[in-house]
Parts: C-alpha cells; sequence; structure tokens
C-alpha cells in the first residue's frame, strides 16, 4: 500500500470520527443555546466573520444615494428609528434597555457607532438570521429604509436634546409601506382619501334612496311612490281605495233568497262586518273607483 493511500485511508477516517462526535453533542444537547451563555470564542469569531462576510458582499450591488445628508431624509428617518430602533440600538444619553441587554450577540450602539451606509441598508432591509435584527423589508419601502440610513450617519454626532428635538419635527412611525398595504393607517383606521370616499359613497347612496321614495305621477294622473314603504303603503290605499262602483251609487240589492225568506245555508259565516259580495256590473269590462273619487275602467 502506498503512502497516498494511506493518507487518504487517514483523513478519511478521521472525517468520518469527527463527524460522529459532532453527532453525538448535537444529539446529547450539551452546546448551551440560551441567549445569556455566550459562544466560546472560537465560534463567536467564525459567526462574527461569516456576518460581515456575507453582509459585505451582499452591499456590493447597492446603489448608495448620493443625498443622504440631505436635512429632509434625517428628518423623516428620525421618527422610524425613535420607533423601531431605539430600544435596541439605543439613543444618545440614554443608558442600555432591558431589550438590548437581553439580546446575544449584543446590538451596537448606533449612537456611539459610524456605519456603512450600504451594509446599512442591507442589513436594514433583510435583517440577520438567529438574532434580534428583523427584516424590515417586508414592511418598509427602500425610499423610507435610505432615509433612516440618512439618520443613522447624523446620529452619532447628536446629543440628547438634538436627538428628541429631531424626532419631535419627524414624521414619527411612518413606513410609507406594511402599514398602508391594507388600506390602514398606523392607528388601525382609515386614512382621509378612504374615509372621504365613504362619505362620498353613504351620500350618492342615501340620494338613491331619496330618489327612490319621490312619487311621480304617471299618465293617469294619479301619484305613485317608490320604495319598500312607499311601495307597501300605496298597496295598502289602493286596495282599501277600490270598491266597486255600484256600491257608490246605491246599496247592491238583496239576494232572491233573503228577499224570499229562505233560511241560509250551512255555509260558515264570515266576520260580522263583513258585507256581501258586489254584484257584477253589467258592462263586460269591471270598473273601479280610486280614493280620489274617479272611476276607471279596464
Amino acid at each position: 500500500m502506498n503512502a497516498l493511500l494511506r493518507t487518504g485511508l487517514w483523513l478519511g477516517g478521521a472525517a468520518v470520527a469527527a463527524g460522529a462526535i459532532g453527532a453525538a453533542a448535537l444529539w446529547s444537547g450539551v452546546y448551551d443555546v440560551g441567549a445569556d451563555a455566550p459562544h466560546t470564542r472560537p465560534v463567536y469569531a467564525v459567526l462574527e466573520y461569516a456576518r460581515e462576510r456575507s453582509i459585505a458582499v451582499r452591499a456590493q450591488a447597492l446603489t448608495v444615494p448620493a443625498n443622504l445628508d440631505d436635512a429632509e431624509r434625517v428628518r423623516r428617518g428620525a421618527g422610524n428609528y425613535a420607533a423601531m430602533c431605539a430600544g435596541c440600538h439605543l439613543s444618545p444619553g440614554a443608558g442600555p434597555s432591558e431589550l438590548a441587554l437581553g439580546l446575544y450577540p449584543a446590538p451596537p450602539n448606533l449612537s456611539q457607532r459610524e456605519v456603512d451606509a450600504a451594509s446599512a441598508f442591507w442589513t436594514i432591509k433583510h435583517g440577520i438570521k438567529a438574532s434580534g435584527m428583523p427584516a424590515w423589508g417586508g414592511s418598509m419601502d427602500d425610499g423610507h429604509l435610505w432615509d433612516l440610513v440618512a439618520f443613522l450617519g447624523r446620529l452619532p454626532s447628536l446629543d440628547a436634546q438634538g436627538y428628541r428635538a429631531l424626532v419631535a419635527r419627524s414624521d414619527g412611525h411612518s413606513h410609507g409601506g406594511g402599514e398602508n398595504m391594507a388600506g390602514h393607517d398606523d392607528a388601525g383606521g382609515h386614512g382621509h382619501d378612504e374615509a372621504d370616499a365613504h362619505a362620498d359613497e353613504a351620500a350618492a347612496g342615501g340620494q338613491a334612496h331619496a330618489d327612490e321614495a319621490k312619487p311621480h305621477e304617471p299618465a293617469d294622473g294619479h301619484a305613485h311612490g317608490h320604495g319598500d314603504a312607499a311601495e307597501e303603503a300605496g298597496a295598502k290605499d289602493h286596495a282599501g281605495a277600490h270598491e266597486p262602483a255600484g256600491k257608490a251609487a246605491s246599496a247592491p240589492p238583496p239576494s232572491p233568497a233573503k228577499a224570499r225568506g229562505e233560511p241560509r245555508s250551512n255555509a260558515p259565516a264570515g266576520p260580522a262586518s263583513a258585507e256581501p259580495a258586489p254584484a257584477k256590473p253589467a258592462s263586460s269590462k269591471p270598473v273601479h273607483e280610486h280614493a280620489d273619487g274617479q272611476s276607471h275602467q279596464h
């Protein structure tokens, strides 16, 4: 057996042994993943190097806006930093927060640290796995993300009073993305434009109902109303107003059986107030009378 073959076998055996040891360590749970138990130095160094290189490589493809020092961009970014970032990355004059103390790796204090613009943008947009850094690109558009980066460039030069004044002049928590995706603002209500649209629809709907309820006069000269209430009322009035023309002139003659004094039939008697059925008029066309006293033939 030559030396090359022996070396290959030895390396292969060593790899198999290392894999078995690693698998045994993972299965045993010996490695503590608690946030209050720091990585060992070798593990931390490897993870930090991998993070920095991953961000740097991807940030190279970004084009940094030329106006990041624009005062308006800085002002807009201040509100989002105070609402979304200061709890972890702190603000001028503020001590460590409970959230910052509980995270591992510890988030950097950006009020005391200058950042690379492209790397900061990529990190804010995409976040970092297995850390407390979320991917804000899911709810913020790129313009607002760059505004936030612009503010980070100014932040280390601010004192506590200057920071509070800049935040007070900002637009507050405004994404320009996620909070408007469903048509709602941050407070959970409708925006002004949507509210105005609802008001216009309501006004139009009310006018339409009013128009439906207005009576109109057909060719026969009688007014009729529309709408559920108007139709129901009109139906009752129309039914109550239809009376035989003969009744208006004179009461109907008694039936022959009643005139001869013959006994009534065994048919069940109707209500006491029921009136006998009117005799049909001689004309082949029925005649009825409306409540206004006018008679019509059909």
